[in-house]
């Protein structure tokens, strides 16, 4: 039931044990030319509160580590969007690695690689902008707007996101 969109030399790979429901074009993988999508093993792709996209321009990748959750959102490349191992994004969040288009005739698109580290969860309805790094074992609170790193460790939110507090070793949350 997912919908695939593979321009030429365009990759996706699946790894075992990837999971989602059958809600008809609720998951899409848009891959431009020469773009690669990697989903890693034992990942959830959950489409049951939205959609789940993922969509890699001409050139970009998308990889999500193993043990993934992404719980209808939209992951977006023209550079790398990168999670690591059971790296969670929630409901409605989105991942843009680049501005997607140009401000103005002065200041065109820019576009800097998101990495999300191992066992970092990203909250429901949050924005993650270009060029952000989340730390490993980190937590972005609901509704937050990222648009500086976040480092290991943290509890961040707000828009601006802000770092608040310190979380410990997600590395066994369910």
């Amino acid at each position: 039931m997912a919908h695939f969109s593979l321009a030429p030399g365009a990759s996706l790979r699946i790894g075992p044990r990837v999971a989602c429901e059958r809600q008809p074009g609720a998951l899409r993988f848009l891959i431009g030319a020469g773009a690669r999508v990697e989903i890693g093993e034992d990942t959830w792709l959950r489409t049951e509160l939205g959609p789940v996209v993922l969509a890699a321009f001409a050139g970009a990748r998308i990889e999500v580590g193993p043990d993934g959750f992404l719980n209808g959102c939209h992951l977006s490349a023209k550079s790398a969007v990168v999670l690591g191992r059971r790296a969670w994004v929630g409901p409605g969040s989105r991942v843009f690695d680049s501005d997607q288009h140009d401000l103005d005739a002065e200041r065109p698109e820019q576009s800097a690689p998101v990495t999300i580290g191992d066992h970092a969860w990203i909250a429901a309805d949050t924005t993650v902008l270009r060029g952000v790094r989340v730390g490993e074992h980190s937590v972005v609170g609901a509704r937050s707007l990222v648009t500086g790193d976040v480092p290991a460790h943290s509890l961040a939110f707000g828009s601006p996101a802000r770092v608040r507090g310190t979380v410990g070793d997600r590395s066994l949350c369910r």
